[in-house]
């Protein structure tokens, strides 16, 4: 579902008829209506994280928890500072000019912002993948999934450890039975769908504890769509999950939590099936029924 801003001569009716709400689907309301009871941990949080490029601040004085095992959603409408927030989680945020972070992003409980901490030591723990599909264009397949072991152990695993590590990632990620016999061929001649679950796999090779993904489904087709959201979903059984979508449809379908920004202030945050029928915020409230963003 993809809300537009209504024409200014609209405004009056369109404020009198609100759109529908977003459909939230029953796995996800039982879900979360099961695990009340059972608090979940923390993995990843932020406390009062600012971060700026130059003098000008993007993201304002959030403050979010991310479980263990779970996927949360931020949405927000475009320009809000929902991918900057999540670049800010593994430290790619200081790798533009200028930029900076105030504040904390705490992992287990050390701050990764600390001094003397290790910006690539953060990544090996915390993956990321970007909108569009970022597979090494000279490499295979196989070299692809295991671009970042090298990274991550300062070594290059045995070669059957490795075997191990690459046929493991492209299962989890439901393309093994789709390129078990070209592994060797170069990564460009996968679709689209393809290459993106190729740079899941990629980042789930080195085993992180938290996997970021800025908008993944956001070039792929429905069906390539169905078949990563079908992924994020199974994943929280071993990885805390972090997506930005500009779908709220999407984030109904796959996520435990939703937060909501705006302006780069974190205006709300609930349980997905909460924050989708019952937001405490009316901003909230208006950007899910359609009436801006």
């Amino acid at each position: 579902m993809t809300a537009s801003m209504p024409e200014p001569n609209d405004r009056e009716t369109h404020a009198r008829v609100p759109a529908p709400r977003v459909v939230v689907p029953r796995a996800t309301a039982e879900r979360a209506q099961a695990e009340s009871a059972d608090p979940p941990s923390k993995k990843l949080g932020t406390r009062s994280l600012t971060a700026y490029f130059g003098e000008q601040a993007a993201v304002r004085g959030v403050t979010l928890d991310f479980n263990e095992r779970e996927v949360t959603a931020i949405i927000g409408p475009s320009g809000c500072g929902k991918s900057t927030l999540l670049r800010c989680l593994n430290r790619m945020h200081e790798t533009v000019p200028t930029a900076r972070v105030d504040g904390e992003v705490v992992l287990n409980g050390n701050d990764i912002y600390a001094r003397g901490v290790s910006p690539i030591a953060v990544r090996r723990h915390i993956g990321m993948v970007f909108q569009r599909p970022t597979p090494f264009p000279t490499m295979s397949i196989r070299d692809n999934v295991t671009a970042g072991l090298r990274v991550k152990n300062g070594r290059t695993p045995p070669r059957g450890e490795t075997e191990d590590i690459v046929e493991r990632a492209l299962r989890r990620t439901a393309l093994w039975d789709e390129v078990k016999d070209r592994l060797k061929t170069t990564a460009v001649g996968l679709s689209g769908g393809q290459q993106q679950r190729l740079c899941i796999a990629r980042a789930l090779a080195t085993e992180p504890e938290v996997l970021l993904l800025d908008e993944p489904t956001a070039s792929l087709d429905p069906l390539s769509t169905q078949r990563v959201e079908e992924l994020v979903y199974e994943l929280r059984q071993d990885v805390t999950v972090v997506i930005v979508t500009h779908n709220m449809q999407q984030a109904a379908r796959v996520s435990d939590q939703t937060a909501f920004m705006l302006a780069g202030e974190l205006i709300e945050v609930a349980p997905t099936a909460t924050l989708f029928t019952t937001p405490r915020d009316q901003r909230t409230e208006a950007y899910i029924t359609g009436r801006f963003g």
